[in-house]
């Protein structure tokens, strides 16, 4: 079972990596010109959020205060693809841009699944994984296939 100080970091990463994600859906949101995309990431912003709550409730249940500002690669992330959006790469930039960020969600919470963690918080971080790896499959299929194809598939299922 990992000590109190390595469940701490892993929650914080894990916060971070969703405050990133949420920051990075609203924003890709706000510049997609799709209404499909649009609503989808307003969508995934707000999950988002909600897992940050969640994975911050956890760590004061541990007696801490994490922080719950975005990183900087995340904001780094953001501005690389607003300036893609800028130049009129349009929407496919930005799902481009949305499936890296997917990527590196991805990899934090494969990470913390290695992790051996108290049962609880074991069936949070599973779930929230289920989540984000099927936003992250979503997301690439999006990008590599088109939104109207996608969108039904989705409906027809």
């Amino acid at each position: 079972m990992a000590d109190r100080t390595e469940i701490l970091d892993l929650l914080h990463e894990l916060i971070q990596t969703c405050k990133d994600g949420e920051t990075g859906y609203a924003h890709a949101a706000g510049i997609a010109t799709d209404p499909t995309l649009k609503a989808y990431f307003s969508k995934e912003s707000l999950e988002r959020a909600r897992f940050v709550q969640d994975l911050k409730t956890e760590a004061q249940g541990m007696g801490d205060e994490p922080d719950t500002s975005s990183s900087v690669a995340g904001t780094l992330h953001r501005v690389w693809f607003e300036a893609k959006a800028d130049i009129g790469l349009g929407d496919q930039s930005i799902l481009n841009s949305v499936e890296q960020g997917e990527d590196s969600a991805k990899k934090s919470y494969e990470q913390a699944l290695k992790t051996e963690l108290p049962e609880g918080l074991r069936e949070l971080v599973d779930a929230q994984a289920k989540s984000i790896f099927s936003a992250h499959d979503y997301v690439r299929d999006l990008r590599d296939h088109g939104v109207q194809e996608e969108t039904k598939k989705r409906e027809v299922a």
